[in-house]
Formats: structure tokens, C-alpha cells, sequence
């Protein structure tokens, strides 16, 4: 990487081999840095596209070194893809060290890259579980882990969490994902409150479905199905393969919404996207609701008396 002085402005411009300018030129004010991982395909993809036809500055996550031959090629001057495996810590660690030897900052941190999964809680294997908290889980810390230091340090960001409905209401057939999910929207909550006083803002995405390859060629399902689930998990994996293209949610739309969120200067925790996502958080929370009232005369009682 090159640094250059623009004599007229006073500003220092980062370049990338094959002078990819971070700074507009025709502009004093810095361009936004994204980090967004898993951006081959769905909602990454299209987050990428829309963050740069805004102006902003990209840096994406491949698996396949092709697929970042072929960004890199298309996108100079706009973004910049690396080669990153989250479930591979040393893979994250160099991915980011690049970054960061070549960028002044990162704005935003978007936590994309995840994977799907349906069966009943009882068909998943140790090893599908384990597969699915290795990519869902520990691989957001991962990069969380690479990259807040530097947040820290220029006292500011925002971390976008790929979360979904599925992460506040549980389905039959999808307790795994759920499972995935829940934990993400825990430690997400807490690390809020833990950066709030840091200048860095987290946000949870959670997401209806959307039209993307997620229930198609992206969907993971059990190996051992078991016939009394015949009727709860595995009638909710035909559904959600039936409705596969037909979704409501418009990934565009979300994107715009997502970076509305970025850019507003009270960013909530949460952003729940499209109607299906209103309406089961709803009935989450009137469940919620209705058990506390039934129960609220014994959760009272059971406490020691106070003089």
C-alpha cells in the first residue's frame, strides 16, 4: 500500500495495488469503510452491491480465490475482496491483519457469513450441531475478535449482526438454526452494552425470509430423519424448500434499510425486517407475556421475605 498527499486538499489518500483510492477525490469527507463477510451470494452480495452504488467503500469475504479475483477485477476504485474461511481462526486473523495494514479504519463490521439448517433437534448429529455453531457462533467472534482493537482504538464503528426472526421465536424443525441464533442475539446484547460507552453501536438484523439461495442450494438439512417428526420437522423443511423463490422479503430493500441504519444518528439494537419478521416477534413476545401474567403470583412467591 502507498500513501499520497493531495497538495491542494491536505489530505492523505490510502491506495491499493492498482491505486484503488479509499478517498473520493472530488469530495473532503472520507468515504464509509464496510467489512461484510460472506458476500458470494444472497443478502451479502446484494449488501455489497448496494453499499457501493451509495459511495461507500467495500471490503468483502470469499471462500474461493477465484471469487476474489473476479470482485477484485470488477469492483477497483469501489471495493476489495479477501480470502477468509470464518470457521478458520488463522485464516481470520491474516484476512484481517491484510486489511488492516492496508486501511486506514473500519466504519462497519458486518457479520454476514452464516448457514442455515432444518431438521428436528433430536435428527441433528453432534457434528451437524457442531457445524452449524462453528459457522454461526464462534466464527462472528472470530472476526469480532480481529477486528474490534481497532474500533476500539479509533473509538467508533458499528457491528451489524445477520440475525433473523428465528433468532427471537423458535419453529418446529428449526431448533438448531434457532440455537444459532438465540446465542448470537445474547452475546449481541450484552456486547451493546459493553461498546455503547466505546462509541460503537451494535445492531441486530433480524431478518424475515428473503429471497435468496437460503432455502435452496444454501439450505443444510439432517442426514437421519426420524418418521415420528413426520408431521412437525419435517412438514416445516418441505414448506420452507416449497416456498424457496417465492419469499417476501426484497434483498435490496433490506439492504437499503440496513444501510439507513448505519447512517442515522440513533442506531437501535435491533431492526427487524419484513412483515413475517413483525409478526412472529409480536407472538414472541405475547407468549412471553401471557406466561408471566399466569405465573407472576408464583415467581412473587418464591423469594425470601424482607423485614
Amino acid at each position: 500500500m502507498k500513501k499520497r498527499k493531495d497538495s491542494k486538499l491536505g489530505l492523505v489518500r490510502f491506495l491499493w495495488p492498482g491505486n484503488m483510492e479509499v478517498r473520493d477525490i472530488n469530495s473532503n469527507i472520507m468515504k464509509k469503510i464496510w467489512f461484510i463477510t460472506g458476500v458470494s451470494s444472497g443478502i451479502g452480495k446484494i449488501l455489497t452491491e448496494t453499499v457501493i452504488e451509495t459511495g461507500d467503500f467495500v471490503i468483502g469475504t470469499f471462500r474461493k480465490q477465484e471469487q476474489v479475483d473476479s470482485f477484485n477485477k470488477n469492483n477497483k476504485g469501489k471495493g476489495i475482496a479477501v480470502l477468509m474461511d470464518v470457521q478458520d481462526e488463522e485464516s481470520v486473523q491474516n484476512g484481517v491483519s491484510m486489511i488492516l495494514k492496508s486501511f486506514p479504519k473500519i466504519d462497519v463490521l458486518v457479520n454476514n457469513a452464516g448457514i442455515g439448517f432444518v431438521g428436528a433437534v433430536e435428527e441433528a448429529s453432534i457434528a451437524e450441531v457442531s457445524k452449524i455453531m462453528d459457522v454461526n457462533i464462534l466464527g462472528t467472534l472470530r472476526v469480532l475478535k480481529a477486528v474490534l482493537p481497532t474500533m476500539r482504538a479509533q473509538k467508533s464503528g458499528h457491528i451489524i449482526q445477520m440475525s433473523s426472526h428465528a433468532g427471537v421465536k423458535s419453529f418446529a424443525g428449526f431448533g438448531i438454526y434457532n440455537a444459532s441464533k438465540f446465542a448470537l442475539e445474547g452475546y449481541s446484547e450484552a456486547m451493546a452494552d459493553e461498546l455503547r460507552p466505546l462509541g460503537i453501536n451494535v445492531t441486530l438484523v433480524e431478518l424475515s425470509p428473503f429471497r435468496t439461495k437460503f432455502a435452496g442450494s444454501s439450505l443444510h438439512e439432517v442426514v437421519q430423519e426420524i418418521e415420528d417428526y413426520a408431521a412437525t420437522a419435517s412438514k416445516f423443511r418441505a414448506i420452507l424448500k416449497e416456498r424457496n423463490g417465492s419469499q417476501e422479503g426484497d434483498p435490496y430493500k433490506a439492504s437499503l434499510a440496513i444501510i439507513d441504519q448505519v447512517n442515522t444518528e440513533t442506531p437501535t439494537l435491533r431492526l427487524p425486517l419484513g412483515k413475517m419478521a413483525l409478526k412472529t416477534i409480536e407472538m414472541k413476545l405475547n407468549s412471553v407475556r401471557c406466561d408471566i401474567e399466569i405465573h407472576r403470583e408464583t415467581a412473587e412467591r418464591v423469594v425470601y421475605e424482607t423485614s
